[in-house]
């Protein structure tokens, strides 16, 4: 829709502003800014130049969890930070996604709204679907999220910080 000023035919502002918004929508998932997942490392990357050493993922990792070993670890500087430690994941239906992954928020009180406001202490969100690390039983599947221990995730949520990149492999070791 245009109107014509002064001999001149302009769109409305509001389809200007919808315009740059969709624009920058686009640059930002271009650029990998908004949440998505890349590929998770192969087995040929385990262990390769750039690899924290000990663990299946690389130096760049902030949090790594390996779901073929259930466990995860923190790692700074491209080194082991904290772990391996006890993690346990999704169920058949509702597994952990595998891939790269940026943390993008966190809350130390959090409750589900999917699962009856079920608690999530010292959640640390970091995948599409409310994918988090957070305090549960290491010895039962989830819907989807990487339990840890109490001091385990109070330290994940102490140590993470928004953008932090967490990587999840899925490769037998």
């Amino acid at each position: 829709m245009t109107r014509e000023v002064e001999g001149r035919r302009r769109r409305p502002r509001v389809m200007t502003v919808l315009a740059t918004v969709a624009a920058l929508v686009l640059a930002g998932l271009t650029a990998g800014m908004i949440g998505t997942a890349s590929a998770a490392p192969t087995a040929s990357d385990r262990g390769g130049p750039g690899r924290a050493e000990g663990t299946p993922c690389s130096a760049a990792a902030r949090a790594c969890v390996d779901l073929a070993n259930s466990t995860a670890w923190l790692i700074r500087d491209g080194k082991i930070e904290a772990g391996p430690v006890p993690a346990s994941f999704g169920k058949k239906g509702q597994r952990t996604p595998a891939g790269v992954f940026q943390v993008q928020w966190k809350n130390k009180d959090h409750r589900s709204a999917e699962f009856n406001n079920a608690p999530m202490p010292f959640a640390v969100f970091f995948a599409p679907g409310g994918i988090a690390f957070h305090e549960g039983n290491t010895e039962t599947e989830s819907a989807g999220c990487v339990r840890l221990s109490r001091a385990n995730a109070e330290r994940w949520f102490n140590s993470l910080q928004v953008g932090d990149r967490v990587e999840v492999t899925n490769i037998p070791q």
